[in-house]
């Protein structure tokens, strides 16, 4: 009889915890937040030591202008380190998951990172999109006409085939290079998200043992 009483009594339990979520979309939204606000002051930073990063998403206006291996390395930084702290505050803010393997938890930790860097790519892209995009179109615009009207009164000179097929061939280059600095950076800051949001989640566990251990010794 005790035996039936305890087996149910685990079950109940057991049955409880299944029945939590296991994404804690709280703070998966809260890192996410922190990570794109934290690219944006860096990005802020890096431009008040003249190094003109491009926004550290896929489709960013003028990735491939200029771009140089320093600026590939610049945008990758911003990248790992925003992904960092995104990945670590969506680990340390979660719920606590009762009845879980501790191998189940870590996993849930690392996905919670990995949850959070996508949310903040996905957002950065769509900031990128609607806000920076069109004004760097109108800037360019605006740039362009000035050229223009400066440049009337000057007779136009013949296009030069080979140079042109130069710059077009450079232009290529220089877009297969910030592609590939982007595509590895997004994979870092996959990878420390996820990190970080495993190292997070631990924290937050250990902590919560820590309380509990405390508390009971001072009861005692």
């Amino acid at each position: 009889m005790v035996s039936d009483l305890v087996t149910t009594t685990v079950d109940e339990a057991s049955l409880q915890g299944e029945a939590q979520s296991a994404v804690s979309w709280g703070a998966v939204l809260a890192g996410a937040a922190a990570a794109l606000a934290l690219s944006f002051v860096l990005v802020a930073l890096a431009g008040g030591f003249a190094l003109r990063l491009p926004a550290p998403w896929p489709g960013a206006p003028g990735a491939a202008m200029g771009f140089s291996p320093m600026l590939g390395a610049g945008m990758m930084v911003v990248q790992v380190l925003s992904c960092a702290l995104g990945g670590y505050l969506a680990g340390r803010l979660r719920t606590k998951w009762v009845n879980v393997h501790g191998h189940e938890a870590h996993f849930r930790d690392t996905a919670h990172g990995l949850i959070t860097w996508a949310v903040a790519t996905l957002a950065g892209v769509v900031l990128v999109a609607m806000v920076l995009a069109p004004l760097e179109e109108r800037a360019a615009a605006t740039e362009l006409a000035a050229t223009q009207y400066a440049d009337t009164a000057a007779a136009p000179l013949p296009a030069d085939p080979v140079a042109v097929r130069l710059r077009i061939v450079r232009e290529e280059n220089l877009a297969a290079q910030a592609s590939f600095f982007m595509g590895v950076g997004l994979l870092l800051g996959a990878f420390t998200a996820s990190v970080a949001a495993a190292v997070g989640g631990q924290r937050r566990d250990d902590m919560h043992a820590r309380y509990w251990s405390e508390r009971s010794r001072v009861r005692a």
